[in-house]
């Protein structure tokens, strides 16, 4: 036998308890976006300036100087930082180094170039007409040349510096800033070990035809033109493919082969 015992209470919650609960949710959420906003907003500076400051440390590691983070704006001081058009190979007036910015270059008709499927060795579409270059110089002459590269790799795309010494066909370094390859296989290519096959490397065969190549496999004593060819990713096929191609097209007359070719009609030096 059941007894029903009644309080006398009315236990039914106060209808206007869920609206207020409610309210306090979407206030709290407002509060809350309105803070990661604000975060946002604020942190970017310090994030764009982190990147930037990466970059700058990756075009030192290019040409061999891995520096500590205090010192990387003082020793990229010393880089002269040029602006070229790529379809005339020369240096350009059109936007100061200082306020390049490769996005803002590619949005634009006038200053992109749009690829032709052949062309378009490195996946990459479209590229600006003007792009950045680096020239190093050692008591008044140039010493390297290091120039950006990037190009689709198998999940991502890749994007790097590229040092040459002053023949402008010996790689003296390679350096890797932003991919997304997978970790343990094309992540490979910022491993220091794979990195340091590449300088000695040459570019250009004697007829100024490009021959550098990411091979399958490994180079050896045996290996026909190896001062030419780079080994092979392990388990990495489709991503050493796609360094292979973006050091290749930036090397290109659609890249920066015109401007190569130049330099090398030129008396190269500054005032010390």
């Amino acid at each position: 036998m059941f007894v029903k015992i009644s309080t006398g209470e009315n236990l039914e919650m106060p209808s206007d308890s869920t609206g207020k609960t409610i309210g306090v949710a979407l206030l709290v959420t407002i509060v809350s976006s309105i803070l990661v906003s604000m975060a946002v907003v604020i942190l970017r500076p310090m994030q764009e300036k982190n990147i930037e400051l990466d970059k700058k440390r990756n075009v030192l590691l290019a040409i061999g100087k891995d520096v500590e983070t205090k010192n990387i704006e003082s020793e990229f001081s010393k880089i002269t930082a040029v602006v070229v058009d790529l379809t005339k190979g020369t240096p350009s007036d059109y936007i100061a180094p200082e306020k390049y910015n490769l996005k803002n270059i590619l949005k634009s008709p006038e200053t992109s170039i749009v690829l032709s499927k052949e062309d378009d060795i490195a996946g990459i579409h479209v590229i600006p007409r003007y792009q950045l270059a680096y020239l190093v110089f050692k008591e008044g002459k140039l010493e390297n040349i290091i120039i950006p590269v990037y190009g689709k790799g198998l999940w991502s795309t890749i994007y790097g510096f590229l040092a040459l010494e002053n023949d402008f066909n010996t790689v003296k370094g390679l350096t890797f800033y932003e991919h997304g390859e997978t970790p343990g296989l094309g992540g490979e290519i910022e491993n220091p070990q794979w990195k340091a096959i590449w300088p000695g490397k040459k570019i250009y065969g004697d007829e100024n035809e490009i021959k550098i190549e990411v091979i399958k496999g490994s180079v050896d004593s045996r290996t026909v033109d190896r001062e030419y060819k780079v080994d092979g990713i392990s388990g990495a096929t489709l991503t050493s493919r796609g360094v292979s191609q973006l050091i290749r097209f930036w090397a290109s007359d659609n890249g920066f082969g015109k401007y190569f070719k130049n330099l090398k009609g030129e008396s190269l030096s500054r005032a010390k």
